[in-house]
């Protein structure tokens, strides 16, 4: 009788461990898949976002280049909300808060320097998304 309870506990302690075992590979593997789907959404945003920025915007025309200006920024405020990674989300927010603030007033008078605090940000969030 003790041997058959010997070998019964023996047997319960090898399931146990192989349980064990199996909970952490399924749970390391659960881990990849999440980090992959983190990595193909980051990947999604980031070629989404960097899209929505490549738009030229006509500053011979302010009103219509301030209108392009705030449709994209609101485009980009979606997409920051999808990201997963925390650096690409920064870059895409700091550079819907330039879009979303731009003015007709900005785009007559000093339209070089807005156009290269853009394309200062485009450059953020490509080096983001590359990272």
């Amino acid at each position: 009788m003790r041997a058959t309870t010997r070998i019964t506990t023996a047997v319960a302690a090898v399931a146990a461990v192989l349980s064990l075992s199996a909970c952490g590979a399924l749970q390391e593997a659960s881990d990849t898949a999440a980090s992959v789907a983190d990595t193909a959404s980051t990947i999604q945003v980031c070629t989404d976002a960097l899209a929505r920025t490549s738009a030229s915007f006509d500053t011979g025309n302010p009103e219509q280049a301030v209108d392009q200006a705030h449709t994209a920024a609101a485009d980009l405020g979606d997409l920051a909300a999808r990201a997963a990674d925390t650096t690409v989300n920064e870059a895409i927010t700091a550079l819907a808060t330039t879009l979303r603030e731009v003015t007709v007033d900005d785009v007559i008078t000093r339209p070089a320097q807005w156009l290269e605090l853009k394309a200062q940000q485009v450059a953020t969030l490509t080096s983001a998304c590359a990272s």
